[in-house]
C-alpha cells in the first residue's frame, strides 16, 4: 500500500515540478532568461522547457531517482509539491 501512496504523491509532484518549469509566474524570470540564449522556436533546447510532456518526462526521472536515492528527504518535499498541486487545482475548479 505505501508503494501505491507514494507513487500517487511522486505522480502529483511530477505535475507541479512541471508546471513550476513551464508555467508559473514565480519562474518567469528564469524562462525569460533560458530563452534569451534558447528560444523555444528556435532550439530544441528552448523547446524543451516549453514544452510541458517534454518536462515532465525529466521531471519524472528526477523524481523517481530521488525516491530511490534519498527516500527520506524526498518524501517531505514530494508531499509539499502534491499538496500544492492539489491546492493550485482545486483553487482553478472553485
Amino acid at each position: 500500500m505505501n508503494q501505491i501512496y507514494d507513487t500517487i504523491i511522486d505522480a502529483v509532484a511530477v505535475h507541479r515540478i512541471t508546471r513550476l518549469v513551464v508555467e508559473d509566474e514565480v519562474t518567469s524570470d528564469l524562462r525569460s532568461k533560458w530563452y534569451e540564449k534558447h528560444d523555444p522556436q528556435d532550439t530544441k533546447l528552448g523547446y524543451l522547457v516549453s514544452c510541458p510532456w517534454c518536462v515532465s518526462i525529466w521531471a519524472g526521472a528526477f523524481v523517481v531517482a530521488a525516491r530511490q536515492v534519498a527516500p527520506g528527504a524526498w518524501s517531505p518535499l514530494a508531499h509539499t509539491l502534491a499538496y500544492s498541486a492539489v491546492a493550485g487545482v482545486l483553487h482553478s475548479r472553485l
